[in-house]
Formats: C-alpha cells, sequence, structure tokens
C-alpha cells in the first residue's frame, strides 16, 4: 500500500519557544544532565566505592566516595557535622551545615583530606585547589530525617507517605564549581569525554551525596541501636532524592550564557522535530507512550506546593495528564505521522505546562534518535563573542527587527516595563533582584535585560550615518553587548529569552525552573518568585545498583511502585 508523503517537520520558532511562562513549564527530559550522566556510567561500566567512612554515632566524621572509570576516578570527600538546630539555614548567609562536599580529582590522600577538612567546612571562607572540581554543602530536612532515624533503630520502616511528603533526607543549598573559591575550571577538565556534556562533575557530586546521605541515615541508626536497627528496603530506598534549594543566583546565567542556552533548547527541539516528522510508529512505540504518560501523571499526583502560582500550574497539568491519557486511549499513534499529529492536538488541547511534559514524553520510545544529540549540549563560547564589525548597520537593524521585535513593541517609558534592577551583592557577590524605584539601586544595575538594550540600540540605530558596524560602535560603545548578542542570535536562534527580564510581572522561577530542568530535577516548589526548592535522583539507582538496574529509566516512578 503506498503510503503518503511526509514533509519533515520544522524545530519549533524562539518567538515559541523562548517566552519565560513557555520556558518556566519545561520538564526533565531524556537530554537532562542527571539522565546522560547515569546512562554513561552505566554504559561505560563505570565502578564505585566507599574508601573512607569514618563517621561516629554523632554524625559527625568524614568519608570518601569514589567512582572509577574507563581513565580516571572522581572521589566525593564528605565532611558531617552535628548542627545546632538554631544554625541551620538555607539562606546564602549561612555559615555551618549539616555536611559539606567537594569533588576530587582522582584518589585523596590522608594529607589530602586534611586539608580539604580545613576548608571545605567553611565552604566560601575556606580556599580549594585546582584538584578540586566542585564544592558543595547540604541540610537535613530534619523532621524526616529524625524519622527515618527512629523508624530504623526500631527495626522498623519509615512511613512511606511522610517519604512521599518530602521525597529527600538532605537538600543541597549550593553546589559551586567551574573555578569558584580556587576550585578547577571548567577549560581545566572540558576534554574529558566524561566531561563534555554540561554539569556533569556537579552531577556526579550530587549522586554520590545521595548515596553517602543514605549510608549515613542507616549508620547513625545502627550506631543508635545496634542491636535491632534495620536497612532501608531497597525500593523505598530509592524513592529518597536530594533536595535543593535554589535562588536568583541561578537566573542570570542563562543572560550571561547565550550560546549554551541555545544548544540546550535547540538539541531538545531537534530531537522533538525528529521525532514529530516520523511517518509512522510501531505498536511497541505507541505503547511505550502510553505507558510513559500513566507514570508522568503518577508523578505529577505526587507533586506538590503551597505557592499559589504552583499551585494553579498543578491543577492544569493534572488536568491535562488526564485529557491526554484519554486522547491516548483512543488515538491512532501509528499512522499518518502520529506523533505530529498528537502534537498538533495538544496545542489546541492543553496548557503551556502539559504541552511542555509531552514533549518530554515524546523523546522517550526513541533513544537511538534522541541519546546521541546530548553531544551537541556544551558550546564553546569564546568562539561566539567576537564582535563582526564588517556587517552593515543595513544587516544589523534587520537583525533587531527580527530577534527582538518583542523589545521594541514594548512602552519603555511605562514603569512597570522597567520595574526591576539586577544587581550584585557586596556582602555575597550573588546576584539579586530590586525594585527600580523603591530603592537606589540603578546606579548598579547589571546588563541583564536585552530586550530594553535592544530598543535603545535600535533608537541610535535608527538615527545612524555609518555603513558598519564599526563605524557605529566608534560612535556608540555603549552598544556593543547587545550588537554582539544580536550577531550570537542571529546564528544561535535560541539564544534570546524573548521576554523581558526586568517587567514588573515577570517571575524569576521561570528562569530556574528552565535551568534546573534540563539538569534532570523535578517536584519544582517555589518558595516564593525568587527562589525554590527541587528534588535531584529521586528514584534513580544507587551506585551499587547500576550494573542491575537501569541508569536510565527511573525519572519517573515505576507502575508498581506506585500502586502501594
Amino acid at each position: 500500500m503506498h503510503q503518503p508523503d511526509t514533509q519533515p517537520v520544522a524545530p519549533r520558532h524562539p518567538d515559541v519557544v523562548m517566552r519565560l511562562d513557555r520556558l518556566g513549564s519545561f520538564h526533565q527530559s531524556r537530554l537532562s544532565f542527571m539522565r546522560i550522566l547515569l546512562r554513561r556510567l552505566q554504559s561505560e561500566g563505570w565502578r564505585f566505592e566507599c574508601a573512607l567512612f569514618d563517621i561516629d554515632a554523632r554524625g559527625v566524621g568524614r568519608a570518601v566516595y569514589t567512582a572509577h572509570g574507563p581513565e580516571r576516578s572522581y572521589s566525593l570527600v564528605a565532611f558531617a557535622n552535628d548542627l545546632p538546630p538554631e544554625k541551620r539555614s538555607d539562606r546564602v548567609i549561612a555559615t555551618e551545615w549539616d555536611a559539606t562536599f567537594t569533588l576530587f580529582d582522582g584518589v585523596p590522600e590522608t594529607a589530602d583530606l586534611d586539608r580539604l577538612q580545613a576548608n571545605v567546612p567553611r565552604q566560601e571562607a575556606g580556599r580549594v585547589s585546582e584538584k578540586e572540581l566542585s564544592l558543595s554543602r547540604a541540610n537535613r530536612s530534619v523532621r524526616l530525617w529524625d524519622h527515618v532515624v527512629d523508624s530504623l533503630a526500631s527495626g522498623h520502616q519509615p512511613d512511606p507517605a511522610r517519604v512521599a511528603e518530602v521525597g529527600y533526607l538532605m537538600r543541597t543549598t549550593a553546589v559551586y564549581g567551574s573555578g569558584k573559591f580556587g576550585a578547577a575550571d571548567r577549560e581545566q577538565i572540558a576534554h574529558r569525554p566524561e566531561c563534555q556534556a554540561p554539569f556533569q562533575i556537579e552531577m556526579l557530586s550530587v549522586y554520590l551525596t545521595r548515596a553517602f546521605v543514605m549510608d549515613l541515615v542507616e549508620h547513625m541508626a545502627r550506631m543508635r541501636a545496634p542491636e535491632t536497627a534495620v536497612p532501608l528496603d531497597p525500593d523505598l530506598r530509592r524513592r529518597f532524592g536530594i533536595g535543593n534549594s535554589t535562588g536568583l543566583g541561578m537566573a542570570p546565567f542563562l543572560v550571561t550564557h547565550p550560546a549554551l542556552l541555545n544548544n540546550w533548547i535547540a538539541t531538545r527541539e531537534e530531537a522533538l522535530a525528529r521525532i514529530r516528522s516520523l511517518p509512522h510508529a510501531s505498536a511497541g512505540e505507541a505503547q511505550t507512550l502510553r505507558r510513559f504518560a500513566i507514570r508522568a501523571q503518577l508523578h505529577a499526583a505526587d507533586w506538590h506546593s503551597d505557592h499559589p502560582v504552583q499551585i494553579a500550574k498543578l491543577e492544569a497539568l493534572r488536568a491535562d495528564m488526564a485529557s491526554l491519557l484519554a486522547h491516548l486511549a483512543t488515538a491512532d499513534l501509528q499512522a499518518d505521522q502520529p506523533w505530529n499529529r498528537l502534537w498538533l492536538w495538544a496545542e489546541g488541547a492543553l496548557t503551556l505546562e502539559g504541552q511542555e511534559l509531552l514533549a518530554s514524553l515524546l523523546l522517550e520510545p526513541y533513544p537511538r534518535l534522541v541519546d546521541p544529540l546530548a553531544c551537541c549540549m556544551a558550546a564553546d563560547e569564546a568562539a561566539t563573542w567576537r564582535i563582526d564589525g564588517a556587517m552593515s548597520t543595513a544587516r544589523l537593524r534587520a537583525l533587531v527587527q527580527e530577534i527582538y521585535g518583542w523589545a521594541l513593541a514594548i512602552d519603555w517609558t511605562d514603569p512597570d516595563a522597567q520595574a526591576r534592577v539586577w544587581y550584585t551583592s557586596e556582602a555575597k557577590l550573588e546576584p539579586r533582584l530590586g525594585e527600580r524605584f523603591d530603592e537606589p539601586i540603578e546606579p548598579y544595575e547589571q546588563p541583564l535585560c536585552p530586550g530594553r538594550d535592544a530598543a535603545r540600540l535600535w533608537s541610535d540605530l535608527s538615527e545612524a550615518t555609518e555603513d558598519s558596524v564599526a563605524g557605529f560602535l566608534m560612535r556608540h560603545p555603549q552598544h556593543r553587548h547587545i550588537v554582539r548578542r544580536a550577531q550570537i542570535a542571529a546564528r544561535l536562534p535560541y539564544a534570546e529569552i524573548r521576554d523581558n527580564t526586568i517587567d514588573a510581572t515577570m517571575m524569576p522561577i521561570d528562569m530556574l525552573r528552565l535551568k534546573l530542568s534540563f539538569f534532570g530535577a523535578c517536584h519544582f516548589d517555589p518558595r516564593s518568585d525568587r527562589w525554590l526548592r527541587i528534588n535531584m535522583y529521586q528514584h534513580a539507582p544507587f551506585p551499587h545498583e547500576l550494573g542491575d538496574r537501569s541508569g536510565d529509566d527511573w525519572a519517573y516512578p515505576f507502575l508498581a511502585v506506585a500502586a502501594e
């Protein structure tokens, strides 16, 4: 039977994708950095060992967890602390934590551990060396921690409902890499195969941290009651992830790394376009999609928040998943570009939250089409940074209209359009967001609103008499950075967020969620419009299980687990 000709589906236009409300609805996927890491660890047969676990009954001491790869080893060095409750804080101004960590390049000697013990627990107040690749810290989720220790010490498992309510025993409050506080710059390790995908060092640090935390809670139960203590049931153990509290410090990264942002989004959009372009699907692929949709519905049911914005989004997502499952029950998912037909249906039937979850789900049946794209997600940003001075001003005007047309339509004299100011705090050198008309902070403003800067550029370009960009910038050097951004976005279409990042209604958590979705985080729980909590590696196999359990198929709860 003759198959009708089908046209390839192009990736979605940046004007559709790069709006904050959509970017703030992204979910983890096969291309998320945690899943890229675990696929590699499993396929290359990495070996793990706990080389040191010297921790007393109070939970104080140090431990070393080493991951041995084909060519190199990396060691998480952990320092556990008995922190008084009044000192426990997720804020960046904290000075003590329940546990602190560094990822060491290789296997540390005792002298290394002694040096690190004098510095790592102090975090910003200490210094590490180029032998260290990351620096991090974490605090206990105290009520769940105490419940788990009490339960295991008395010989029984903790309450699964209480585990589900929180989902982690510790949450990190920072995972620093790439040169912070003396640690190695990314350039030192970027050539290594295991480090070429973005944030692999940080993801490995968090993965080993989760193993340490679970070993620590079982250790403390044994130390309390060696005669009666039991270990966690393996299935229940995997339901614990690692929490994280993330604030504004992460948001400007997306603006200051345009080439990297482009590569993340472009890779995801290319994967989605490839799948939407498939002329047909097998019965097995259709069934895989249906099964993942059921698991995603259960995952959404386990997602809770007290923030009004997120409560509304969760209600919409759960309604979306009910609609999607009802549609999947009767839809033809095998013929006539089935995934494109499903996507076009979703654009009219689902909210942005549901659409972007479907985008992630559509990648699941096609590891061979999707997973090789992971190599496209890094970026040599220095290669994109040079301004093309020979470009004509006429060409630059056309680019500004094409890329920043949305910004040229904004009335920048409206106070709401410029209500916010991005600046850097003197105390912690961390990004902050203030109110322009309420605080004396405008002199300290950082260039983190490309839309307004493009409108200012357009005003001067409209009156320019110079033929070349070089000549124009000689007269208007204040526009160098936005000219550079426009030229980057001309080559890399997803390099620019196409929304006003200083508007009165802008939600910084949309920017945080976008980045964290690429990490592989889930269960985003905003605590305000400026910071949120997440869970990482929930349901993932532990290092000692990677040979027996999938390093990839863990991001959604398994149906057997969810049915308990």
